[in-house]
């Protein structure tokens, strides 16, 4: 049985790397991103875009709020001065039964983005200098990323972190970029492919949604940051029709009559499902930014799912359909785990995942998202890594929304029409790309037994984040299992 899951996985990703040139992408529209177009993909143009960080500067220069008070979050925060020294490892482990030191490497890539980011905005050269000085320390060092199950968070999380941070200073005289691109191709890149295809050899509704959209992030970033059009196309492909549940229809299975749609984890902490909406955002955003619209897919039905979340962590009520999931390793330990309703949530609970999600919405398609924009004032100005607890979870966003992702809303001709390549600004080693249109309209709806386990998964480890700072203990837990019958890598014992 694993075989054959193995070889029908295998065989979709080889079909659709054969057709990564011909990308549809959207409900009812054909985007065209500049690798369809044979030319490479837009540099910058992970999360942000040229028009993006111009923006910052001259909103920043100009003493404009909210982008100053979003601006002062990053000054402050201890990873984005130019005093930062990395700690590169060769291995770095996450998870039970491994002397693990994955914290420096999270650390550092914070480091390394929040230096990026206040050059670009500032022009000061010796935050260029350190991102660089981090980033090269890395890759010059790490050849691998190992440890339980939780090696494939730690591949998909800090593979898509890296990846942002590097693509800020690509352009830096002394950034060694083909090595850099080595080492997220041959260290991050292929664990988070491998468990799209073959899920630690679990079933396949083993792991939460938002496993999937870690390593779908990865492998997303990856292919943009090395130019690498099959690498995209597999991405997306699952983001649409992937078997686990990150695809967004299994990550947001029901859509109700109100435009709300729920979403899978809910049923599970308020803590993942907040991770699960923040991963997805950032995946739809870095898509977008290369001329795939993800955010309107579907009707927009990651809007519907994300509005869902934003007024159940309010405290709102919302509709849940009960579900049970198969759980348990392919021909091993086998079980099933029902969540009837949507669990409790803490109000003061918050990531910095929002202001992303509000704006494209709100700002960029003009459409109503009340409760997506509440949150988002709610938690401004978001901070980033060191600002969330001093955990890992603390560190999954990259955060600064406020400041990066705030923007004018676009006019009514703007809203319904593709960005192109000289209003949104893209520019450097890649061509320009015209964005398509949203599926999205001003009319659409907006409203929006533990024992015997597979996966180490750092429950231990996800603490819950509060606007006041403090650190509490999240309940729940996550799904730990164990194969019982196969060894090696990919499937052996987890503790």
């Amino acid at each position: 049985m694993t075989a054959q899951i193995s070889r029908r996985s295998t065989l979709k990703i080889a079909g659709i790397a054969a057709g990564a040139a011909g990308l549809g992408i959207g409900t009812g529209t054909a985007a065209t991103p500049a690798s369809a177009a044979g030319a490479g993909f837009a540099h910058p143009g992970l999360l942000h875009t040229t028009a993006d960080l111009a923006r910052m500067a001259a909103k920043v220069k100009a003493g404009a709020e909210p982008y100053t008070a979003g601006f002062a979050k990053l000054t402050a925060n201890a990873h984005a001065q130019t005093s930062w020294t990395p700690r590169p490892a060769a291995t770095v482990y996450r998870g039970g039964g491994s002397p693990q030191n994955y914290a420096a490497l999270y650390k550092d890539i914070h480091a390394a983005y929040q230096n990026a980011l206040r050059h670009r905005i500032t022009g000061e050269t010796a935050h260029a200098d350190t991102a660089v000085r981090i980033l090269n320390a890395w890759s010059g060092t790490l050849t691998s990323v190992q440890g339980s199950a939780d090696r494939f968070l730690a591949a998909g999380l800090y593979g898509y972190q890296f990846a942002n941070a590097a693509e800020l200073v690509r352009d830096h005289d002394d950034f060694e970029l083909d090595r850099f691109k080595t080492m997220l191709s041959e260290v991050f890149a292929p664990l988070s492919d491998d468990f799209l295809v073959r899920h630690n050899g679990a079933v396949i509704t083993n792991y939460w949604p938002n496993w999937d959209l870690a390593n779908m992030a990865c492998v997303l970033a990856t292919g943009i940051f090395c130019d690498d059009k099959a690498q995209v196309a597999r991405a997306v492909d699952y983001f649409k029709n992937g078997e686990g549940l990150g695809a967004v229809r299994k990550a947001i299975p029901v859509v109700h009559d109100d435009g709300l749609a729920e979403w899978l984890e809910a049923g599970r902490d308020q803590g993942h499902a907040l991770l699960g909406v923040g991963l997805m955002g950032t995946f739809c955003e870095m898509a977008w930014n290369q001329g795939i619209d993800l955010y309107g897919y579907d009707d927009n039905r990651f809007l519907k799912g994300a509005q869902y979340v934003a007024k159940w962590a309010m405290g709102g009520e919302v509709a849940y359909t009960a579900n049970t999931r198969a759980k348990g390793a392919v021909d091993g330990w086998s079980g099933r785990e029902t969540a009837s309703d949507a669990a409790g949530v803490d109000p003061n609970m918050t990531r910095p995942i929002w202001a992303m999600i509000a704006n494209h919405y709100t700002r960029r398609r003009g459409l109503d998202a009340s409760y997506l924009t509440r949150i988002a004032a709610k938690a401004a100005p978001e901070g980033g890594g060191g600002d969330y607890g001093p955990n890992s979870g603390g560190y999954d966003q990259l955060g600064f929304g406020t400041l990066a992702f705030t923007r004018d809303r676009a006019t009514a001709a703007e809203a319904s029409t593709p960005p192109s390549a000289s209003t949104d600004a893209h520019s450097g080693t890649g061509t320009g790309t015209k964005k398509s249109a949203s599926s999205a309209s001003p009319s659409a709806s907006a409203q929006g037994g533990r024992g015997e386990d597979l996966a180490a998964t750092g429950t231990s480890d996800f603490p819950a984040w509060t606007a006041a700072g403090g650190l509490a203990a999240l309940t729940g837990g996550l799904l730990l299992l164990r194969r019982r019958t196969r060894t090696g890598t990919g499937t052996g014992r987890q503790s």
